[in-house]
């Protein structure tokens, strides 16, 4: 069983991220995310772009998920962010990259530019917090 996946949006790209077009897709070179807020998920996304907290790459690599590889991402608090919540402490993200075959890796992309995960995936996301995504079956 397959699902697709719609983490928790606590930001979007910051300033010091570098990307450029390819045939009219976001291509993201670099990533900074710049946090808006958070309500504690360990998979975060900004389209295109997806970041976990280090306890979650930790579970995946132990797991050996399949489709997926880590790089760093630059972290930084917006204004609103520093309003919300001053200087509370964020975890340790990564950058993780979509590489996989959707329906035959443990993550990968559909057409769509969704992100799709295995049941074995998401229940190792689950563990280390997914309270606020959105979780849908993948049909047919």
């Amino acid at each position: 069983m397959f699902y697709y996946l719609e983490p928790e949006v606590a930001g979007g790209l910051g300033p010091k991220s570098e990307t450029h077009r390819d045939d009219g897709k976001l291509v993201v070179t670099r990533l900074n995310y710049e946090f808006d807020g958070w309500l504690g998920d360990a998979l975060l996304e900004t389209t295109p772009c997806f970041i976990v907290t280090d306890e979650a790459r930790q579970f995946i690599d132990r797991a050996a998920l399949t489709g997926v590889s880590f790089s760093d991402v630059e972290i930084t608090r917006s204004g609103l962010f520093t309003d919300l919540y001053g200087e509370k402490a964020l975890p340790h993200f990564w950058w993780m990259i979509v590489e996989g075959e959707p329906g035959a890796d443990d993550f990968g992309m559909s057409s769509e530019l969704r992100l799709v995960s295995s049941e074995r995936a998401l229940s190792i996301l689950r563990q280390v917090g997914l309270m606020h995504a959105v979780v849908e079956p993948v049909r047919g």
